[in-house]
């Protein structure tokens, strides 16, 4: 998938409101800054749970357990950081699979 503004910010929204319902916080709470756990009491699985939810829309044919594996040494704290690494595994997924395989 070509990373396009559109796409985005179509990404970035999915998650505010993902993170927002999930956790019971309001949207306009969140930014790129908001931890998951200490701001907002998620926890480090659901990112992968949304990545779950992605899986045929995005046609996301990754293991999880890479990516599990990926999150284990570089942690999604902030939504920010689930926003990249989102959009890496989604628009670029041979450069997140290289990454990981590097590790």
């Amino acid at each position: 998938m070509v990373r396009t503004q559109e796409i985005e910010n179509k990404i970035k929204n999915e998650i505010y409101n993902f993170f927002a319902e999930e956790c019971g916080v309001e949207l306009s709470d969140l930014n790129n800054d908001t931890d998951i756990i200490a701001d907002i009491d998620g926890d480090s699985l659901m990112f992968l749970q949304l990545l779950e939810c992605w899986k045929k829309e995005y046609s996301l044919d990754i293991e999880f357990r890479l990516i599990g594996k990926y999150i284990t040494k570089n942690p999604v704290t902030t939504l920010g950081k689930a926003v990249d690494l989102a959009l890496t595994i989604i628009c670029d997924k041979e450069a997140f699979l290289e990454t990981v395989r590097n590790q």
